[in-house]
């Protein structure tokens, strides 16, 4: 993301997992781990979208941990069509997190499946998250778990990849707001400052 960022490599499920840290300019107050979009369709941890949430969490000061799926750039292993990428999430929130500090989850669209799996079985473990956010949840192609009711989730009004409406579907059962972004497709073009300061915005309420 900058000059500072670190890279480095965790073990994982399938071999080496790939990881980009950034870090905060003071003490950092927690580690958020984000996940990237489909790892098929091009997806990895330096996706844009990826890189504005690793942004917004080094904001708000947490280290902002990206890494890259199975298969993914330097990561080992092939695609798992889901399993095991949740395996990958586990294994780097597990070598990442700081046992003094709350764990933030953030994913963009498939992404965003991953992380709340991730933080159902952190809460079953009783480790829970302090809080997520899913942008672009890829709620028409991936079983999204019902997540808890402070999850900010973000998305475009015409994202043509994982329609609004789909979005809204898994929400309302949840009673969870959505934020919606006019005008505005999956990738967030043009937009992903205002992503940032939402997410930004959005967190500390």
């Amino acid at each position: 993301m900058n000059s500072k960022t670190q890279h480095l490599q965790v073990a994982g499920p399938a071999g080496v997992i790939e990881c980009a840290v950034d870090e905060p300019a003071g003490a950092p107050r927690g580690v958020a781990v984000l996940c990237h979009p489909h790892p098929v369709h091009g997806g990895t941890m330096d996706n844009k979208v990826v890189q504005t949430l690793a942004r917004a969490f080094v904001q708000l000061g947490y280290r902002a941990v990206r890494f890259n799926f199975r298969g993914v750039g330097g990561s080992a292993g092939a695609w798992d069509e889901g399993r095991g990428e949740i395996d990958d999430a586990m294994a780097v929130i597990a070598a990442q997190r700081d046992p003094a500090l709350p764990l933030a989850l953030a994913g963009f669209s498939f992404g965003s499946y991953v992380a709340s799996h991730a933080a159902q079985r952190l809460a079953e473990a009783g480790q829970k998250a302090e809080r997520l956010a899913l942008i672009g949840p890829a709620t028409s192609r991936f079983d999204v778990l019902t997540v808890p009711a402070d999850t900010i989730v973000i998305h475009g009004e015409t994202d043509d990849v994982v329609p609004l409406q789909a979005t809204f579907d898994w929400a309302r059962p949840q009673g969870l707001p959505v934020i919606v972004i006019p005008g505005v497709g999956h990738f967030f073009h043009g937009q992903l400052a205002l992503l940032k300061n939402l997410v930004v915005r959005n967190w500390d309420q």
